[in-house]
């Protein structure tokens, strides 16, 4: 892929020492760097955590006639695999063509048998999705070392294991960030990283400036915009304030090779009209 290197280290030096979210470059109003195809991208089906307990089959057709290639499922009440198991969820996903990408999971809790159940189901990531703030960065370092041992129990079975992020491990702590404490200690043939891209730009970080820092480790990435206001909120994609046009081609120079789609909040819509508006969106970018 051709990309303009200059320009993106310069926006980038403009953030050495931090930034506040309103000069982050990745924000709208910047001009759009040179792209590449990110035609597969999958959904978060936490996105749907209202509405798809109602009937789960269903409500994952709707998300595959949308347009989306992969899934990625989540460790709610119904277990990771929406009460099908593991066989009768890899076959809806078989027949709709849908690829299994990753699920998150309460990894702390009987991690063998979801990571062998994952393995099964043909994944690719196991993620962990929240460790939550910690008291100390010692409490970060023990966590690391976990890590450590989780991704080589999944590594065992074939698969890959991930960390999710959200706001607090970039936030200062002992004068030092958690995710560069934890990305540091965790071995990179055993743990890789998922970006909430939204979450990075909310703790008023630079994602790109973090894939540079380090390439490689992050390999997915939820897709997810960020509503103007004080607080805060995601939104449908487009409708935000970052430019995902500009930093997807981008990830994919450092290494990111899944763009997940995530929404939380459906302020003036509705979780399945949110996920077709987020499905025409990343269509239109073609990047």
């Amino acid at each position: 892929m051709t990309y303009d290197r200059k320009t993106f280290l310069k926006m980038s030096g403009l953030l050495a020492g931090g930034a506040a979210i309103g000069t982050l470059p990745f924000l709208k109003g910047c001009t759009p760097a040179e792209t590449s195809s990110t035609a597969n991208f999958g959904l978060q089906l936490w996105t749907l955590r209202d509405v798809i307990a109602e009937d789960p089959e269903a409500t994952i057709r709707q998300v595959a006639d949308f347009g989306y290639t992969q899934l990625e499922s989540y460790d709610g009440p119904m277990g990771m695999w929406w009460g099908m198991g593991s066989t009768g969820y890899k076959n809806l996903l078989d027949e709709l063509g849908l690829s299994p990408i990753s699920s998150h999971a309460d990894v702390f809790e009987e991690f063998e048998r979801k990571a062998n159940e994952a393995a099964e189901v043909g994944l690719t990531f196991i993620v962990c999705p929240w460790v939550g703030p910690q008291e100390t960065m010692d409490d970060f370092r023990r966590i690391a070392d976990q890590f450590n041992e989780m991704g080589e129990i999944a590594n065992n079975l074939g698969l890959r294991f991930a960390y999710h992020n959200h706001a607090y491990s970039f936030e200062e702590l002992e004068g030092e960030l958690p995710q560069d404490v934890m990305m540091n200690i965790t071995d990179p043939e055993l743990v890789e990283y998922q970006m909430d891209i939204y979450w990075v730009v909310a703790a008023g970080h630079d994602p790109a400036e973090w894939m540079q820092k380090y390439p490689g480790r992050f390999t997915t990435c939820h897709v997810k915009d960020l509503a103007q206001g004080e607080e805060p909120e995601s939104t449908v994609l487009g409708t935000g304030s970052i430019d995902y046009k500009q930093l997807l081609p981008v990830s994919q120079e450092y290494g990111m090779e899944g763009f997940i789609v995530e929404q939380e909040a459906y302020t003036g819509t509705t979780p399945i009209d949110a996920i077709r508006a987020n499905a025409e969106y990343m269509k239109s970018l073609n990047v």
